[in-house]
């Protein structure tokens, strides 16, 4: 190979690696979203101060 092949091949390397790094790092952030999501969503269901439908009095008494 020339030096121009050559350096063309590593730059195609450089950028595969820089796009799996990049697709790993959203990997990543996507996994931390939805755990945030599922822990805020279990402590809004399982929380002592969780607001409840008032009690509707029957239509007909």
């Amino acid at each position: 190979m020339t030096e121009e092949a050559n350096r063309r091949a590593r730059e195609r390397e450089e950028i595969a690696t820089r796009v799996a790094n990049f697709k790993a790092t959203q990997e990543k952030f996507q996994r931390e979203r939805e755990e945030y999501f599922f822990a805020t969503l279990d402590n809004a269901r399982h929380s002592e101060n969780a607001r409840h439908a008032p009690e509707r009095p029957p239509l007909w008494s």
